[in-house]
């Protein structure tokens, strides 16, 4: 079951022609959901988000501990309310470009 639903996420995800912040964030959502493995989904799921954003030419992020309680209710909330989750990333996504200019602003 957790393989066939695994197929079917990448699946969808390629069929996407560019990909978009918010692509990356369903698909991030939907890997949570089916939790294929018994330790580690977020870790994995999120470092998979890193790597595509990278991969997109978009802006990675890194959720820090302060934020992963906005982060896991934007998760928990995702299917009524995208805009919770999306604005936590959005908000990780300003402090990673501003811990980045600050390193090569020198």
């Amino acid at each position: 079951m957790v393989e066939s639903e695994l197929t079917k996420l990448l699946k969808s995800y390629h069929s996407n022609i560019e990909v978009s912040l918010e692509n990356i964030i369903d698909f991030h959502v939907d890997f949570e959901k089916i939790h294929p493995f018994s330790d580690g989904n977020g870790r994995v799921g999120r470092l998979v988000m890193f790597k595509e954003c990278l991969k997109n030419n978009i802006m990675p992020f890194i959720i820090e501990n302060e934020h992963k309680a906005f982060y896991y209710r934007g998760i928990r909330e995702y299917d009524n309310t995208k805009g919770y989750l999306k604005d936590t990333i959005l908000q990780s996504q300003d402090n990673f470009n501003e811990m980045v200019s600050y390193f090569f602003s020198k």
